[in-house]
């Protein structure tokens, strides 16, 4: 299955938000290599939190190559590959919040890049599954420590 949040995706346990949930529907994505989906509802207990609108943006939008790259053919005298490519996808994350009172919001991101070296998808494709379960699950597991350090700047 490709990238395709539907309905109400479940939020990481954060302090101070409740069983928080994220009601996502297709959203115009900025290019032909993306797919990007606006909140446009919240549940759970997220007092003060705002949904997609124009002046303060709740995306997600996920990226692909523009061109996939594939595993370059061996040396026919050493079989080594030299110089194998990356496939990059990114996920961003764009949230408007206001600085202070009476401020034109501005946007919060967040972007996690994933490389993929070309050849990898096909020959170990459950290494390149264990990576991504473990980021996600430390991300989720971590979430609000990471939210904590984000506000605090402590590590």
């Amino acid at each position: 299955m490709s990238f395709a949040p539907t309905g109400a995706v479940n939020g990481a346990t954060v302090a101070g938000l409740t069983s928080p949930t994220y009601t996502v529907t297709t959203d115009t994505p900025p290019n032909n290599n993306a797919k990007q989906f606006a909140i446009l509802a919240v549940g759970g207990t997220q007092v003060g939190v705002d949904v997609h609108t124009v002046s303060k943006p709740f995306t997600v939008t996920m990226f692909r190559p523009a061109t996939l790259r594939q595993l370059p053919q061996a040396n026919a005298t050493t079989g080594v590959v030299k110089n194998v490519p990356n496939n990059t996808y990114k996920i961003i994350t764009r949230k408007g919040a206001s600085p202070a009172a009476n401020q034109v919001p501005l946007t919060a991101r967040i972007t996690t890049t994933i490389e993929v070296p070309a050849g990898t998808d096909t020959y170990e494709p459950e290494d390149i599954k264990a990576m991504l379960s473990c980021h996600i699950g430390i991300l989720s597991n971590q979430s609000s420590g990471i939210g904590d350090t984000v506000l605090s700047g402590v590590l």
